[in-house]
């Protein structure tokens, strides 16, 4: 009165039990067979005993109803069980377990007309018929197994009324027992299916989701590593081809300057290499390693300086104090960004200021130049620098403003909230997540591009 759960088959018909496998590819009853076919022979074996033990007939009719009844064992090896255990042969349609039952049910008539008690093999029958067909034919199949040996019984022995009444009320209640029963666990069953196919569904989604959190690690990754390369090396090479474009035309007019500038070369490179192997080892960037942020604020402007001959001042407001490593390589960064985009567009020799307030829940920086601006309702550039300043200051919870005027220069404002970076080692904020972008390309150092937004 029990059956396997559907695996894909039609609806309300349960699926034959599964081979042995993981706890999640099947229901429990569905691991081994071998309980089932232990269930069977114990009901086969109860009901030939309780046949031969009878009072009535006699022992010669009981005997050949006892061999007869030997006469499913084999039908249910060779053509019963395939049918049970494997859900390929179950799945081509009813037309087999329709011909097995009927069969079975051909083979069990005669010992049930012949003994009453082997009507017992009914709790062998019925489990079968809910295990291969749908529910329909199930109750169809289980209403002729209960009701057609008491018939047969009948018809064969004539009994006195009172022992057919008890027989066919016997055979009814078994019957509305078996329906109930049966139906109960089938729906019992196909709510464990859903159940299942929700927890594989579940199982997929984790799986997405872990696939997807990878993913998003290695663009984050990708996307810190963008913004380092751009904020360091792509800034060094940058002031590398400037100022080999300088000495070229300084060789033979003024090799004094052109000395200077080589010198600044090697002290550009220098410092390149510097960031290139705290960006590999994951440490502070070189402007901070032992240093205050004034300290390589100042750093940066007085090397903006010597680079384009414009005059670079730093002002500092406020309790200046250690900050979390994190507010500071953002801090440092848009300075340096902002410098970048000076030397690009502003203009030769434009004056630039910079600005730390420190207050006592955030830190400001300000960059300005009064060089030739641009208009901020035009197009966007295509470059990574202005984007990549705002993801680092996002990140941290803080705010990035630009705003400029033809003509009347370029102000960069950046807030980042103390309360929000929490202290941690040396190693850039950048490390956590960002927006997905592309690797930013080396710098060219088009000094025709319009827009502050970095190559």
């Amino acid at each position: 009165m029990s059956g396997g759960a559907s695996e894909g088959g039609a609806p309300g018909r349960p699926a034959p039990a599964l081979a042995a496998g993981n706890a999640r590819d099947g229901h429990v009853w569905e691991r081994s067979f071998l309980p089932w076919d232990a269930y069977f022979a114990v009901v086969w074996l109860g009901t030939v005993l309780f046949a031969l033990a009878a009072e009535s007939p006699d022992l010669r009719v009981r005997l050949v109803a006892a061999c007869l009844f030997c006469l499913p064992v084999p039908w249910y090896v060779w053509a019963g069980r395939p049918l049970l255990v494997d859900p390929d042969l179950a799945a081509g349609g009813d037309r087999a377990a329709v011909r097995y039952l009927a069969g079975q049910i051909l083979l069990f008539l005669p010992p049930a007309a012949l003994v009453g008690e082997t009507r017992l093999a009914t709790f062998a029958l019925v489990p079968q018929c809910f295990m291969l067909l749908r529910v329909p034919g199930a109750l169809a199949a289980v209403a002729v197994v209960n009701i057609t040996p008491v018939a047969a019984w009948a018809v064969v022995w004539r009994p006195a009324a009172h022992d057919l009444y008890y027989n066919s009320v016997f055979g009814v209640v078994s019957l509305a027992f078996s329906a109930v029963v049966g139906s109960w666990i089938i729906r019992v069953i196909e709510q464990s299916s859903e159940r299942a196919a929700l927890v594989a569904e579940l199982e997929a989604s984790r799986g997405e989701v872990a696939r997807l959190s990878a993913e998003r690690g290695a663009l984050a990754e990708r996307e810190r590593l963008s913004r380092e390369i751009h904020d360091t090396l792509a800034q060094g090479f940058t002031s590398l081809v400037m100022l080999v474009q300088a000495v070229e035309g300084e060789l033979d007019e003024n090799p004094d300057r052109a000395r200077r500038h080589l010198q600044l070369m090697a002290r550009t490179a220098r410092e390149n290499l510097a960031e290139a192997r705290a960006l590999v080892a994951g440490t502070a960037p070189a402007g901070l390693d032992g240093a205050t942020l004034p300290d390589a604020v100042r750093r940066l402007a007085a090397r903006h300086t010597e680079q384009t001959g414009a005059p670079a001042t730093v002002d500092v407001t406020g309790s200046v104090r250690a900050l979390p490593a994190a507010v500071e390589v953002v801090a440092l960064r848009t300075c340096q960004e902002a410098l970048a985009n000076a030397r690009r567009h502003a203009g030769h020799g434009v004056p630039v200021s910079l600005g730390l307030a420190y207050a006592p829940g955030t830190l400001g920086v300000t960059v300005h130049d009064s060089g030739r601006g641009f208009d901020p309702a035009a197009a966007p550039g295509t470059g990574y620098g202005l984007p990549g300043l705002r993801a680092r200051a996002a990140e941290l919870g803080g705010t990035a403003r630009v705003g400029s005027a033809r003509g009347k220069g370029t102000t960069v404002r950046v807030t980042l909230p103390l309360a929000a970076a929490a202290p941690e080692g040396p190693s850039d904020v950048a490390q956590g997540a960002a927006r997905a972008r592309p690797l930013a390309p080396a710098e060219d150092a088009d000094p025709n591009a319009d827009p502050r937004s970095g190559p």
